[in-house]
């Protein structure tokens, strides 16, 4: 038997009779952290969540399986019923973003409570030390005004709040840095496919050019936010005594219930059936004091109310629905001390936007970063088990860092478990084909589906985007929702810098499928709405999901709308939380690095709230 959500909901007649030591906007992996920080330490906080919060219990998050499982499209927001008064953004598919090119964004990030938690792939990467000096050593997009050692501690607090499977000791080898020569991941890492196995043992140790230099193959683990086996080495950050992480937070009282280890289901994407994965209702349950935390649901923030002659926040106007289907809303403030946008990039910069709130640097919504991915795709020689394990296990991170950079972007390549799904030439095709064309079915169709589907692997290049100011969410009185709240409005393109590497991965996954034996099937529609051309070669690409760089940090109120702790420059009470604060994103999962910094921006949140 579930138990009940440990924060409490409450109604918009409770929210205006109380002034909040904190007004967190989402309950993201940033607002959920920050939430159970300040709660701990006696302050009340409210959270304001534009989704319907009902799937902070057990029955709630199996509802959404469900709905996942009868879906017939199987996109990043399947599991979540579409709901015009907090649209999600995929692919352009319910026409929530407004695209004014020159290419699409093509991502997606879900307005549900747990944020994109709720159907990320779940990749932990820390940023390189590189990373955070793109400017001043490459040239390219912005340097960040914390330095990678500086949020070491940090890292380490996200990594044991989000359950990090992992092997420290290969990250090493690939370049990342810990604050300790002994320090483990809080589980072990997820052991590669037979996927990544097979791959292995044709690729590893094989020299590869690139711009004129030799680089060496080699398959490693990607450290995940899911659970594996406990680290019986790990110790909790700031203990001296042995700690066994054991992962919790899951909306039941049953062990069985309690999240359990991954059980290799293929569809990480969007949602985990067993609760392995983390995700953002893991830290609201596991917030010690749940008095402290009040929760108001399907509570869209229209407006921040900014005093004119002190230029601090006063309130957040709301409009609150009662059912999805309808535009009918009541309007409330809610009022406090301090206040945290943590929406995400796109929405928190849309909010300020609307808010006339551009700020002194007039950067708010620009610099919008992701992460494209070009694909590649073919049938390997043998079957090879596709369909077996996490999205995701082993990948290469041999170009993640490199003087190449000064010239083109950097890029680390995933080997999908999952078959050609994201290419979208998925198993529903080779179904199609084989009954429909091909006239098979019994025994015969069953062998084709097993030939077809399970010798399938696809090749993932992530690259880097760099800030550009041109790159920018605006918002335009024409583009509006049912509630009369601004949509995003993109405006996006991809430049040669990352084009140059786009086509150098589309050539390297014709020498590593050479070498698997495997029949490359790659195509690039030019009918795509993301389809390029680049040295009279075409392509398209994927978006990662990584939106990044709207409200990006930086050294003063000139170059940036927020600083080191993610406190706007202009208004002293606010602070604009998530992947929006980050001046460049490198070849790293966005998660771990918001999760990172929503610790640093708690530290500085309580010293304001005490003085």
């Amino acid at each position: 038997m579930s138990q009940s959500p440990t924060i409490k909901s409450v109604d918009c007649q409770t929210v205006s009779e109380t002034v909040y030591d904190v007004v967190i906007v989402g309950a993201g992996v940033a607002g959920a952290i920050v939430a159970k920080q300040l709660s701990g330490q006696g302050k009340t906080v409210l959270i304001l969540e534009a989704g319907t919060g009902k799937n902070l219990t057990l029955e709630g998050f199996q509802s959404h399986v469900e709905t996942f499982y009868s879906a017939v499209s199987k996109n990043a927001n399947a599991p979540y019923p579409v709901n015009p008064n907090a649209l999600s953004p995929t692919d352009g598919v319910y026409g929530y973003f407004e695209e004014k090119g020159p290419l699409p964004l093509s991502g997606s990030y879900t307005r549900v409570l747990g944020g994109t938690t709720m159907h990320w792939e779940g990749k932990t990467l820390r940023m390189l030390p590189e990373d955070f000096e793109l400017q001043s050593q490459y040239g390219h997009g912005l340097d960040w005004p914390i330095t990678n050692e500086e949020l070491h501690p940090y890292y380490r607090k996200a990594e044991f709040e989000l359950g990090v499977s992992g092997n420290a000791a290969e990250q090493r080898e690939l370049g990342i840095t810990f604050d300790n020569d002994n320090y483990v991941f809080p589980m072990t890492e997820l052991p590669p496919s037979y996927l990544d196995k097979k791959v292995g043992e044709r690729i590893n140790n094989t020299q590869v050019e690139f711009r004129g230099e030799s680089y060496t193959l080699q398959l490693s683990t990607f450290p995940q936010g899911r659970n594996s086996i406990p680290n019986p080495d790990y110790k909790e950050y700031g203990h001296d005594e042995d700690y066994l992480f054991v992962p919790d937070g899951v909306a039941s009282k049953q062990p069985v219930e309690f999240g359990e280890r991954c059980q290799g289901n293929a569809n990480c994407v969007p949602i985990c059936p067993v609760q392995a994965k983390y995700d953002a209702r893991k830290t609201l349950n596991t917030i010690a004091f749940p008095d402290r935390v009040h929760i108001l649901s399907q509570a869209v923030a229209s407006e921040v109310e900014i005093d004119s002659e002190t230029g601090r926040v006063t309130a957040i106007h709301y409009k609150h629905y009662q059912d999805k289907s309808s535009p009918n809303h009541s309007v409330g403030t809610a009022r406090g001390r301090l206040f945290v946008l943590a929406a995400g990039a796109v929405e928190n910069a849309k909010l300020m936007l609307a808010s006339n709130l551009a700020g002194t640097s007039g950067l708010m919504g620009c610099n919008l970063m992701d992460h494209p991915f070009i694909l590649a795709w073919a049938l390997m020689p043998e079957v090879t088990g596709t369909m077996r394990g996490p999205l995701v296990t082993s990948g290469l991170a041999t170009f993640r860092r490199g003087d190449f950079r000064r010239e083109q972007c950097a890029f680390g390549v995933d080997i999908h478990n999952d078959g050609w799904g994201w290419s979208g030439t998925g198993a529903t095709d080779i179904v199609r084909d084989a009954i429909d064309n091909q006239h098979k079915y019994g025994a015969e169709l069953r062998q084709e589906l097993i030939s077809r589907i399970s010798r399938q692997i696809l090749l993932a290049f992530m690259c880097e985007l760099p800030a550009m100011a041109s790159n920018r969410v605006s918002i335009d009185p024409h583009y509006k929702d049912q509630l009369g709240i601004y949509r995003p409005v993109i405006h996006f393109d991809i430049p040669d810098y990352c084009k140059e590497t786009m086509a150098y991965c589309r050539e390297l996954s014709k020498e590593i499928f050479e070498l698997l034996g495997a029949e490359d099937y790659t195509h690039y529609d030019s009918s795509d709405p993301a389809y390029f051309e680049y040295k009279d070669e075409g392509y398209w690409y994927r978006g990662g999901n990584h939106f990044s760089g709207t409200h990006v940090m930086g050294t003063t109120q000139y170059n940036s709308v927020v600083d080191r702790n993610q406190k706007s420059w202009d208004h002293q009470n606010l602070y604009l939380l998530g992947a929006g604060s980050m001046p460049s994103i490198g070849t790293s999962n966005t998660t771990l690095s918001i999760a990172a910094l929503a610790f640093l921006a708690s530290r500085q949140m309580l010293t304001d709230l005490n003085q």
